[in-house]
């Protein structure tokens, strides 16, 4: 089963030829490691013992108290933060177990703060919280009345 933690230069190069104008939302479907795994960045682990008994979803908050300030400096904010769980429509045994859905105000803007070496420096708390995610970013549409036409 292949895992996605990363962008990958393909993606990246796609996103921009998409040439969204405006804002993006990023929906973030998140799978937690039931414990951390700090193996890949062990300067980050809190402390010895901790990292014994930490789970993925710990090891994740960690990395949103890192991040939310860079957010906020990006002009960047989350909309939404929910539990997940099974697909009512989808496959029954995939699930999620966070959504998170925030809102950039351009592709360049969460560019920039995606390559800001700060935040950059925290994203190993990500990775040692996460078993796999998605990112899918969406255009909101101009047509905010979804009722049909009479």
């Amino acid at each position: 089963m292949q895992t996605y933690l990363d962008v990958s230069q393909e993606n990246g190069k796609a996103l921009m030829m998409r040439g969204i104008k405006g804002e993006v939302i990023m929906l973030n479907l998140l799978r937690f490691r039931q414990q951390a795994d700090y193996s890949d960045c062990p300067e980050l682990i809190p402390t010895e013992s901790t990292q014994q008994l930490m789970s993925g979803r710990a090891a994740y908050d960690l990395y949103v108290a890192h991040t939310l300030p860079h957010l906020a400096a990006a002009g960047s904010e989350v909309l939404l933060s929910a539990k997940g769980g099974q697909f009512l429509i989808g496959p029954s045994d995939e699930h999620w177990d966070w959504v998170i859905l925030v809102r950039h105000r351009s592709v360049e803007s969460f560019m920039s703060f995606a390559s800001n070496d700060h935040y950059l420096a925290g994203m190993g708390h990500r990775k040692a919280a996460l078993a796999d995610s998605r990112l899918l970013v969406l255009e909101p549409s101009p047509q905010t009345n979804l009722t049909p036409a009479p």
